[in-house]
């Protein structure tokens, strides 16, 4: 009984441990992954935050959400900053909140 415990502990952690996921709540830079980030891997332009210095595409939220991507302004002709909560897996952002801060309210949040 006690080897069916230990064996069943053991899958328990092997299995929680391979979710790969890292929580965010913080500021980070926002912007078109691929005119900003020099992100590869999909085609067109496409969200994407800066967590520290690592760039994640971001699922649960669209580039256009928040303007015209093309705009003078837009993401992918600058680079904004938002207040985000989500959470990392693998290489995706999965968002569950960003508000993108007005441009007079940014910070130097690559560093982080």
């Amino acid at each position: 009984m006690k080897l069916v415990t230990i064996i069943l502990f053991i899958l328990i952690v092997v299995s929680c441990s391979g979710n790969n996921l890292e929580m965010v709540d913080q500021i980070v830079d926002v912007s078109c992954g691929q005119c900003m980030f020099d992100m590869q891997g999909k085609e067109g332009c496409d969200l994407a935050v800066k967590v520290n210095t690592t760039s994640y595409f971001v699922s649960g939220a669209q580039i256009d959400d928040f303007g015209d991507a093309h705009a003078d302004d837009g993401f992918c002709n600058s680079v904004r900053q938002a207040k985000v909560k989500g959470h990392i897996k693998d290489t995706e952002f999965i968002v569950q909140s960003i508000e993108v801060l007005p441009q007079g309210n940014q910070e130097n949040s690559s560093e982080s």
